[in-house]
């Protein structure tokens, strides 16, 4: 593998594990807060839907990556009145949001536009633009940092950018503000921050929001930034895979980048080499575009380490009176 080959699919891996980092990252709100959320499949589904309907529409792309947003704090909002307001089971609650986004999206889909469950072809208008960060063209014929630069940090959309920045914001914001703490502490020991004064119940929602607005910017870029308009089905499981991320990262900002990265750089590679021939046996492209699903089904077997979810997670609160 030439050096070109291997710049080409570390910008792949960039921008195939955005749309895992966002919802990783919306994981980890939302269960350090005690809300299990195995339904960040059906809010990428739902925001990638809609956001490419705007979009196709308006032929503007804010007003896409907003619908987007919109359509997974809807369904948050719905997972938060089940689990929090009425105690109900998180799992279910999530399982319930997977089908229906899965299903309301075709349906909406065909007949909106007629076309199957999918949305017209996103214009040049409804789509992110690569952005040239300064001096890239003029850095590119430096040898090594000249290609880093202008093609593997360079030329990435508003999402690619925004989803890396999220995450020093995420590590700050849980471990260095009150609010973080807060959360933090509602995962573990809710009654404790009952005690204190503080809602847990307002906590929890404020983390299921978060949640959603980060599974809504998930949806958005790959219906807008690394596809041009929904498709069915169009998340092919990343929601899940966001999730062995979360867990393969032990609940931690700088660990879910890092796994985001694996899974963004497998699935790269099954693109890239469709066919890897080792010698005795040739690898065919089927076991390659595997690769990320059956390291998500190793992660959740526990053959990465011991992780321990936070102590509270999936438990409803009911304040003692």
């Amino acid at each position: 593998m030439d050096f070109a080959t291997l710049i080409q699919i570390l910008d792949s891996t960039v921008r195939l594990a955005t749309p895992l980092l966002f919802a990783c990252l919306a994981g980890l709100f939302s269960e350090r807060a005690g809300v299990f959320d195995i339904g960040l499949e059906g809010k990428m589904l739902a925001a990638a839907f809609l956001s490419g309907a705007v979009a196709a529409v308006t032929g503007n792309v804010w007003l896409g990556m907003f619908a987007g947003i919109g359509a997974s704090l809807l369904m948050a909002a719905i997972h938060g009145l089940a689990s929090i307001t009425f105690r109900g089971n998180q799992l279910i609650s999530g399982v319930a949001i997977n089908f229906l986004a899965a299903g309301l999206t075709v349906l909406l889909g065909q007949n909106w536009f007629g076309l199957g469950g999918r949305t017209p072809a996103l214009t040049s208008g409804g789509r992110f633009e690569p952005i040239i960060l300064p001096f890239a063209e003029a850095m590119a014929p430096v040898p090594v940092l000249g290609p880093i630069y202008s093609e593997l940090i360079s030329g990435h959309s508003f999402p690619v950018y925004l989803a890396w920045a999220m995450v020093p914001a995420t590590a700050w914001l849980l471990y260095r503000t009150r609010f973080g703490l807060r959360l933090r502490a509602v995962g573990e020991n809710p009654a404790a921050v009952d005690t204190a004064g503080v809602s847990v119940t307002a906590i929890r929602y404020a983390a299921v929001a978060i949640c959603g607005v980060l599974c809504g910017l998930a949806g958005a870029y790959l219906a807008t930034g690394l596809a041009a308009g929904f498709g069915k089905d169009m998340t092919a499981g990343r929601g899940f895979i966001a999730l062995a991320a979360l867990i393969f990262a032990k609940w931690r900002p700088w660990y879910a980048l890092g796994a985001c990265l694996l899974f963004g750089f497998l699935e790269a590679v099954g693109n890239r080499f469709p066919n890897i021939d080792l010698g005795l046996i040739v690898l065919p492209a089927q076991f390659m575009q595997a690769l990320p699903y059956i390291l998500t089904v190793v992660i959740l077997a526990g053959f990465v380490g011991k992780a321990i979810p936070p102590r509270a997670g999936g438990e409803p609160y009911v304040k003692e009176r």
